[in-house]
């Protein structure tokens, strides 16, 4: 499967800011295609395919600059990956759900396997840059190409795409990827680091203490870090991939050179001006300045 020329020029190399949310080119879709539950992340209920309160016609949000102190938090946190500007610009050809009411459905009910198969290629087109995974950079080529193809079906047959699975066989290459940088990394530091015992994939480490911990080339794929104290912690190499960091206290901490780390980890965690964090990741706005 070839993806079209065209679209794959947005990936040469490490061009993952095309995956990034672009709201002024969205139809308000997270805002109106997903649900959210009252809690400390949101001020109230809303249901799948019900637009947001907050929504205004122009796709706009009218709380945005107050979106913390008003109770939606979560808004701040979530990111699609570019996901919904690609449904309204590409899938549905610039046809709005409001002028358009018999797209609503579909537009709704894709965004969610858009916004998944848009988290692949970020993680696809990072693969490709680790220099220690060259032995399997064309499958993970070819894994690049088969999902941006993907993303240029139509709204029937993604809604037809069997997603779980084909996840699954794409993190067969992003955890070989992963593996083969940890162990390269792991052996440059001749045996200089040991991670704690409880560290590891799939980790619970909710609220632990791990301040300051050497964590370079750590597995903490999937591993449950919410509220933990990783502040001056140094996470250079180590696999993030679906990481909860919710809360994650990042104060001082080095992300640099962290693999599958993503912005919606970043927007969740705690971090300040001494943070490190990837070039290709923005610095969350409610994260402290200097002096503050």
């Amino acid at each position: 499967m070839t993806a079209d020329p065209k679209f794959a020029e947005v990936f040469h190399s490490d061009n993952r800011s095309r995956l990034r949310a672009d709201c002024e080119s969205c139809f308000g879709l997270c805002c109106a295609a997903l649900p959210f539950a009252s809690s400390s992340d949101f001020a109230m209920n809303k249901n799948a395919g019900q637009p947001c309160p907050n929504l205004q016609a122009d796709f706009r949000c009218g709380i945005h600059r107050s979106l913390r102190q008003q109770g939606f938090r979560g808004c701040t946190v979530y990111d699609c990956f570019g996901a919904g500007q690609h449904l309204s610009r590409h899938t549905f050809g610039g046809r709005d759900w409001r002028q358009a009411p018999e797209t609503a459905q579909a537009m709704f009910g894709v965004f969610p396997v858009m916004q998944q198969l848009h988290e692949l290629l970020w993680y696809l087109t990072e693969a490709l840059n680790v220099p220690e995974a060259r032995l399997i950079h064309e499958q993970l080529q070819e894994a690049l190409e088969e999902t941006m193809q993907l993303t240029q079906l139509t709204p029937e047959a993604l809604m037809e795409l069997e997603m779980p699975a084909y996840r699954a066989k794409v993190n067969v290459l992003l955890l070989q990827t992963s593996e083969m940088m940890r162990s390269e990394g792991m052996k440059s530091l001749n045996g200089k680091v040991k991670h704690p015992k409880s560290v590891g994939r799939g980790a619970d480490l909710i609220g632990a203490k791990l301040r300051g911990a050497d964590l370079r080339y750590a597995n903490l794929r999937g591993a449950y870090l919410i509220a933990a104290n990783l502040s001056g912690a140094d996470l250079r190499g180590a696999d993030l991939i679906g990481a909860d960091l919710r809360d994650t206290d990042l104060s001082g901490a080095d992300l640099t050179g962290s693999l599958f780390l993503t912005q919606f980890q970043i927007n969740a965690a705690k971090g300040d001006a001494h943070t490190k964090i990837p070039p290709l990741l923005v610095r969350p706005a409610h994260w402290p300045g200097p002096g503050n």
